[in-house]
């Protein structure tokens, strides 16, 4: 990134919406065929792969907007609010509301995330403009808003297979040039995790697959396929449609 790219970043709010990494709180469905304890060390793995992208993008403030406790698994530089009560859409609205100038926010169920495919979204934004990561199950991964306002989040419904052409319409409606990120995969099953462990496999998260589940175990989608965690899945299974609950 150049220094005139740099500077145009002073402005931006980083955002990570997320859950803490508590057992039988995230990632409940990779149980089975992981326990909750393996599905929660996964989840802190991927929300600290997404939180070391994140201090590694230029940004003016970089901040998680957390629905728990912060532990060990912070990292230095990182600022932490308090999730509010509600809905997903209410929350992310919240998350924004709380940014002067540009942000831009991501969830920690895509481990997968670098600097460079943040970069767009924090160069070369103008008023009036608004970016999009579409998610492979018809939700959203990232969320960028030159101007932030709650209102283009309140009431979009979250975690169905229109998320995202709901919220993307919504932008459009506003009259904001909405500009695309990369189209990313987010973790919602033991098949997904398989498949971006692959796509980043020198992370934390690819390193947290290396447990063994719990053996003989069915995915809510069908059987875990076997082979390494780089290894992609048998065909079948899926995530749940939509953005999730970070």
């Amino acid at each position: 990134m150049t220094g005139r790219e740099c500077s145009q970043t002073s402005g931006t709010t980083l955002l990570v919406l997320a859950k803490a990494p508590v057992p039988g709180r995230v990632k409940t469905r990779l149980t089975p065929p992981y326990t909750p304890q393996e599905a929660a060390r996964i989840a802190e793995a991927s929300l600290a792969d997404t939180l070391d992208a994140v201090l590694a993008t230029p940004a003016r403030r970089r901040v998680l907007v957390l629905d728990g406790e912060p532990g060990p698994w912070l990292p230095p530089g990182i600022e932490v609010i308090a999730q509010c009560a509600g809905g997903l859409d209410e929350r992310i609205a919240a998350a924004f509301a709380a940014c002067t100038g540009p942000a831009l926010l991501i969830g920690m169920d895509t481990p997968q995330v670098s600097p460079a495919l943040l970069a767009p979204a924090l160069a070369g934004s103008g008023p009036g403009d608004a970016w999009f990561g579409p998610a492979d199950d018809g939700g959203f991964w990232a969320l960028g808003l030159t101007e932030p306002d709650p209102s283009l989040l309140l009431g979009v419904p979250m975690s169905v297979s229109e998320t995202g052409r709901v919220q993307r319409q919504r932008l459009h409606d506003a009259g904001l040039v909405v500009r695309e990120l990369a189209r990313l995969r987010d973790v919602d099953t033991a098949q997904d995790a398989r498949l971006v462990a692959a796509e980043a496999p020198h992370g934390r998260f690819a390193r947290s697959l290396s447990v063994e589940p719990l053996v003989g175990a069915r995915s809510p989608d069908g059987p875990l396929a076997d082979g390494p965690p780089g290894e992609a899945p048998a065909a079948g299974g899926g995530s749940v449609a939509g953005v999730h609950a970070w």
